[in-house]
């Protein structure tokens, strides 16, 4: 990275966490990039050190630097605590969830995948509005939870798609919803997105498609995929089955984006049955740094990594057990660092 280093939060994690970040940090050391990192604790490992999975003072780090590098954090359960990674959503307005999904393992059952899912992150049936009328054995128990949409909530994640395709060099994106169905929330979706594809014609080609359907398609043909905009719950569940089809979520990065900061993350769990092992495969997580790296403007720094990461596995055959291969996760970050 040109000029002087930039200031950005560390948070390695809980589980596996700690070892796929600093597997991360030799990476972009070798890389030449100087990030003044602000190491801070969130998840278990927090609720160790300060009695709460968030911090204040992590949250403060964030606010001041606008750019995290995060590990998979755990949720306690029990308490009352609430999931670190909704509440960093809310408290910053992480409005957009980006999952890009490549094939980068040969011999795959879909060698040619390369699609982003952009999931709405803040609104619909995550909201927390979830609630139980009668509890116990009681033969009339009720359940019941609210899907909360806004207008501007989908016109800015549809925006941002579109714009996401137009920086990008995409050429579709396609919504996804539920409007056959679900006719006020996922309806005012719907709405919205065709009410902003219009304004991309000629420039960026649209279509939409029922969740289900989309769903199906994805592993019929995925290759018709480009960019995916949709709700929520829609987009959890969606990009984490597209990540299915490259090699599972070890090659899962994601980045969460709002006006005041961004996150970056492996989207895969803490691992706690492998943490300490040293078998963790950190390419999802040196993914998402390139993903930071991207958004700081470094593209050719950001290009250069993921080119590393590919050539490891594919040309140097090295790769940890989840991509059939017996690398360790020091293993991998070295082979990587050698191909920068």
């Amino acid at each position: 990275m040109s000029g002087r280093s930039r200031e950005a939060t560390l948070i390695a994690g809980d589980g596996i966490g700690p070892e796929i970040t600093h597997a991360t940090l030799q990476v972009l050391d070798a890389l030449g990039v100087a990030f003044d990192w602000d190491e801070q604790y969130g998840g278990m490992s927090a609720v160790e050190k300060a009695g709460t999975p968030l911090p204040d003072a992590t949250v403060d780090s964030i606010r001041r630097t606008r750019l995290a590098l995060k590990g998979p954090l755990t949720t306690p359960v029990g308490g009352g605590y609430r999931s670190v990674n909704v509440a960093l959503r809310q408290e910053f307005d992480l409005y957009a969830n980006v999952r890009p999904v490549k094939s980068i393992v040969p011999g795959g059952r879909y060698p040619n995948v390369d699609l982003v899912v952009i999931r709405e992150n803040t609104e619909g049936m995550y909201t927390g509005y979830d609630r139980t009328f009668k509890v116990g054995n009681d033969p009339k128990a009720l359940a019941q939870a609210t899907s909360v949409m806004t207008r501007d909530g989908c016109r800015r994640i549809v925006c941002y798609a579109f714009e996401y395709a137009k920086r990008h060099g995409r050429k579709k994106v396609t919504v996804v919803h539920k409007a056959n169905i679900l006719k006020a929330t996922s309806g005012l979706f719907l709405e919205t997105a065709k009410m902003i594809a219009r304004e991309y014609e000629g420039q960026i080609a649209s279509d939409d498609k029922i969740v289900d359907n989309a769903a199906m398609q994805l592993v019929i043909n995925p290759a018709q995929f480009d960019v995916i905009v949709t709700t929520n719950m829609f987009g959890d569940i969606l990009s984490d089955e597209a990540s299915g089809l490259v090699g599972g979520l070890g090659l899962a990065p994601g980045a969460n984006i709002g006006e005041r900061a961004a996150i970056f993350e492996a989207v895969h769990g803490s691992a706690p049955d492998i943490a300490g092992q040293g078998i963790a495969n950190p390419a999802a997580q040196m993914l998402a740094a390139a993903m930071m790296l991207d958004h700081v403007g470094e593209l050719e720094t950001a290009g250069r990594l993921r080119r590393a990461v590919e050539t490891a596995i594919v040309k140097d055959n090295v790769r940890t057990k989840d991509l059939g291969g017996s690398a360790s996760t020091t293993e991998f970050a070295r082979a990587v660092a050698r191909r920068l």
